[in-house]
């Protein structure tokens, strides 16, 4: 069965809770062989707020503790710092092939940065960590959308698009749809920056000077690629199954329509990396962590899809 390396994710959010719950979930438990990459005693201390068995095998990591399990509160570094050591711990793993894929539970870039100065998101650590060339997607059972920018402010996107890097993007998420998830002939829309694709150059010059040399430059690499297209009448086509993704040029363009349409179901999948990577597509939620709250739904769909992905 394949090995997925689970990173239990920050301690002071809902990472170990949904990480204990999900791994009760019988369609897992059938797709893949779980190792969490964290600490037994929060894992164990998170199963008995829900209420149910652990019985995974844990690779201990750097102590991460719990809130209230050492005096009044663990300290917001110590917690990014042991998030992040699970997470190098598991991408080592499949580095090296004692795994066959990765699935990573949310931690807070903010407490990660407290100690990792420059810290940006595990997609960008990650890329670092492996060397590769990466683009994040969202991949719902509706519609999936790779980005051309991650994690940038909106001021920042324009001077940081270029028509090498959606050609690219493009070109990545097609392999990926045809390699690993088995579509025979991808199609691949993408956005425009503007509002109306610029309609014209009245809003903005960007889709002619940077998107269509780059649509056209994936054309000439062999991607169905198609755009710019305005993205207020892009999406609904993209959901009836007129493309099999779209490439968002800016993170708020892409994430908003995935997560309204399917948020519990849609994942985070990292392309590009040398082993597939899926996470579920929401943060620490520190308003509801160790209350017996959280929805273990979304880490379910990213194990599975972990599972269905890997080698």
């Amino acid at each position: 069965m394949k090995i997925v390396a689970i990173s239990m994710g920050d301690a002071l959010g809902i990472g170990p809770e949904v990480v204990v719950a999900a791994l009760r979930d019988e369609r897992v438990r059938a797709s893949c062989s779980p190792v969490v990459y964290g600490e037994r005693e929060v894992l164990l201390r998170a199963a008995r707020l829900r209420g149910v068995p652990f019985e995974a095998r844990v690779e201990e990591r750097a102590a991460a503790a719990a809130p209230g399990s050492e005096g009044p509160a663990l300290s917001a570094a110590r917690a990014g710092a042991a998030a992040l050591a699970c997470v190098d711990a598991a991408a080592r793993a499949a580095l090296t092939g004692t795994a066959q894929a990765i699935c990573t539970a949310p931690l807070s870039k903010e407490r990660v940065a407290l100690s990792s100065h420059g810290f940006a998101g595990h997609t960008e650590f990650l890329a670092g960590l492996s060397g590769a060339r990466v683009a994040m997607m969202l991949a719902g059972p509706r519609l999936r959308v790779v980005l051309a920018t991650n994690h940038l402010a909106l001021r920042d996107v324009p001077l940081r698009l270029g028509s090498e890097q959606i050609a690219f993007v493009a070109r990545l998420a097609s392999t990926a749809l045809r390699d690993r998830f088995g579509v025979a002939r991808p199609r691949i829309a993408v956005l425009g920056l503007n509002p109306h694709a610029g309609d014209g150059g009245i809003f903005g010059d960007e889709e002619a000077r940077i998107v269509a040399p780059a649509i056209a430059q994936a054309r000439a690499q062999g991607v169905d690629a198609s755009g710019p297209w305005a993205a207020d009448g892009l999406f609904p086509r993209a959901v009836r199954g007129d493309f099999d993704a779209v490439v968002a040029l800016y993170h708020d363009q892409g994430l908003i329509p995935a997560k309204l349409l399917d948020f519990r179901e849609t994942v985070n999948v990292t392309l590009g990396l040398p082993f597939v990577r899926t996470s579920p597509d929401h943060g620490t939620a520190d308003d509801i962590a160790w209350q017996g709250k959280a929805d273990e739904q979304p880490m379910i769909s990213a194990l599975l899809l972990a599972a269905r992905l890997a080698p």
